[in-house]
């Protein structure tokens, strides 16, 4: 299917995270995922792929932002462009500890492994492979 079958929208752009410590969330996705820090005109986010998190510190949000922006309270999925395997010693390697996984789960591209674990603020972070699924 082509992109006119989805519609006006291509895909996303970035989300924004409401964090305690921007400077230790973004230390953490880089540890973590080797998520690169970015600094753009005083705002600090994460890139991921060709988009970004954006981090923003809880109490002193960027307006607009969200109606009941809190720290913890996102859930979200990244797809790996590795085996979840690597994923997982990489995540042990940095000291996270995986919650769930891995296990199967279906995903906007169809069935995937995932794992889950949790960020400095509690946010879920599920990481999904699409390798290897039949």
């Amino acid at each position: 299917m082509g992109k006119e079958g989805f519609g006006m929208i291509e895909g996303f752009d970035h989300i924004v995270l409401t964090v305690s410590d921007p400077e230790a969330t973004a230390a953490f996705y880089e540890r973590a995922l080797g998520l690169p820090t970015l600094r753009q005109g005083g705002r600090l986010a994460v890139a991921c792929g060709s988009q970004k998190i954006n981090l923003h510190r809880a109490g002193a949000e960027i307006v607009p932002h969200a109606a009941r922006a809190t720290p913890g309270g996102a859930d979200f999925c990244l797809r790996a462009s590795c085996s979840l395997d690597a994923v997982i010693r990489r995540l042990e390697e940095a000291g996270v500890a995986v919650e769930l996984g891995p296990v199967q789960r279906s995903g906007a591209l169809g069935p995937m492994q995932s794992v889950y674990f949790r960020d400095p603020d509690g946010n879920l972070v599920e990481i999904a492979d699409y390798q290897g699924i039949d």
